[in-house]
């Protein structure tokens, strides 16, 4: 009997999961404030000198009405008797438009740095300084549309200025200060940490890289300053993220180290110049996964003719994991790391093709300046609920598409069809099947049977946007 229970309360152990959690040890002490009466916890003396550098900017733009001084409605009889003599004064007059931002003073002889949308079109730029009643008239000496960065300039000297910290060294949770000086009533400094870094695809410029705080940042504050617990300065303030207007512990700054190299560019050449790779690119969708083996980096879904890209040899669905051994995570790591180059600059670029990792060396350019309708039914295509038709020259005249695009038109997709779940749209052009350029129907459907129950990539051009679309 007892050997019965000894095998009974061994069989029950054996069944029983036994799971540790890892604790740390209790409280044994809490240290409240100093509570002297002649003590105050502050970061006054984090600020002091840092906001004495942020200044006031206030811009004025003339806005000219319509010429309507000669128009016959106001020499109108009728009109003139029906309105009486003050008709004539009804015509719109020009008016003068006004703003008010925040900028940073970096050197003692008036360089400032602000935001482009502070002074963009502005007829006339003043400046006050804090705790003063001067105002100054400054002159632009560069402006980047690109990254919302601005240098402009004051005839003044010995000025406090803020002195440059890394962004580089900076690390989610760090004590921030967001100084503005809004409004023109003085300095405003509002207090929070650092919530992400390297925050991109927000929408609000083309190169993204923004710190992200929980520091208020409200529109009077856009070219303001972010400054460390030192006072350094590690970003300029530019937006919210707010439906409202208001702040909702969501704001952004452009990191410093990228304001450093255009403010630096700006002053010495006027103009911001960037590398130029020549590709289109996209993050790994989900469908892309498996196909580069879980791997992060920039996908390329087009090369430009005569590009660095093209005469490198790289191809369409190259991954671009590291620039120069520095890795890539995204399509916007990518962009702003070519961006950050100079025209002329010699990178390697580590790619996966095929499964393989290979190198490629190729100099940058100089980056270029910016830059649902039916069609008759068509062939049957291979994918359920997708039809496609050949782009013969009737239809680029027809629905306004480039000469030298090819490739072949969605002409029908089913609602509710796995063409739709994949997100064919009527009149998508369809150009590349994997390695296959598409010129008409017959290569597209010789693709497709090369490729039959096997994933596809596709490259689609919906209105000049590229994208991938997998077909399993």
């Amino acid at each position: 009997m007892k050997i019965k229970h000894l095998l009974l309360g061994a069989l029950v152990a054996s069944n029983v999961f036994a799971f540790e959690v890892g604790e740390l040890p209790s409280i044994t002490n809490r240290e409240a404030p100093d509570a002297s009466q002649t003590k105050v916890y502050s970061f006054y003396n984090s600020i002091k000198e840092a906001k004495n550098a942020v200044v006031n900017i206030s811009t004025q733009k003339k806005v000219k009405a319509p010429n309507l001084q000669n128009h016959p409605i106001f020499s109108d009889p009728f009109f003139r008797q029906f309105f009486g003599d003050s008709f004539g004064s009804m015509i719109p007059k020009d008016r003068v438009e006004r703003s008010l931002g925040s900028g940073v003073v970096i050197s003692k002889d008036g360089y400032i740095v602000t935001n482009n949308h502070v002074i963009d079109g502005a007829d006339k730029i003043l400046v006050a300084l804090p705790d003063s009643n001067k105002e100054y008239e400054a002159k632009v000496i560069g402006k980047d549309a690109k990254s919302d960065l601005a240098i402009i300039k004051i005839n003044a000297k010995d000025l406090p200025f803020l002195k440059f910290a890394s962004s580089n060294d900076l690390q989610v949770g760090d004590v921030v200060f967001a100084i503005g000086n809004p409004f023109g009533v003085g300095e405003s400094v509002t207090q929070g940490i650092i919530s992400a870094l390297n925050k991109s695809g927000i929408g609000i410029n083309d190169y993204e890289n923004f710190i992200q705080t929980d520091a208020s940042i409200n529109p009077g504050n856009s070219g303001g300053a972010l400054v460390d617990s030192r006072g350094g300065l590690i970003g300029i303030n530019t937006a919210i993220l707010s439906r409202t207007g208001g702040n909702h512990g969501i704001g952004f700054a452009i990191p410093s180290e990228m304001v450093k190299k255009i403010a630096k560019a700006l002053i010495e050449d006027g103009v911001i110049e960037r590398g130029y790779l020549g590709v289109s690119i996209q993050d790994i969708s989900e469908d892309l996964k498996d196909v580069y083996k879980n791997q992060k980096g920039a996908v390329i879904i087009s090369i430009e003719k005569d590009s660095p890209a093209q005469k490198s040899g790289l191809q369409i669905w190259d991954l671009i994991t590291k620039v120069n051994g520095i890795a890539v995570k995204s399509a916007a790591e990518l962009k702003n790391i070519i961006g950050t180059l100079n025209p002329n600059t010699k990178v390697t670029l580590t790619l996966l093709r095929d499964k393989d990792e290979r190198t490629i060396s190729l100099t940058l350019a100089k980056a270029k300046d910016t830059e649902t309708t039916e069609v008759s039914e068509g062939a049957k295509s291979g994918i359920s609920g997708l039809e496609i038709s050949s782009l013969n020259q009737n239809l680029k005249n027809q629905f306004g598409i480039p000469d030298n695009l090819e490739g072949v038109i969605v002409s029908k997709v089913q609602q509710g069809s796995r063409a739709d779940e994949l997100g064919f749209h009527t009149g998508d052009i369809i150009t590349q099947i994997e390695s296959y350029r598409i010129t008409n129907t017959k290569e597209f459907n010789q693709a497709m049977q090369r490729y039959k129950g096997q994933t596809k990539r596709m490259l689609v051009n919906r209105r000049g946007r590229i994208f991938s679309i997998v077909a399993k």
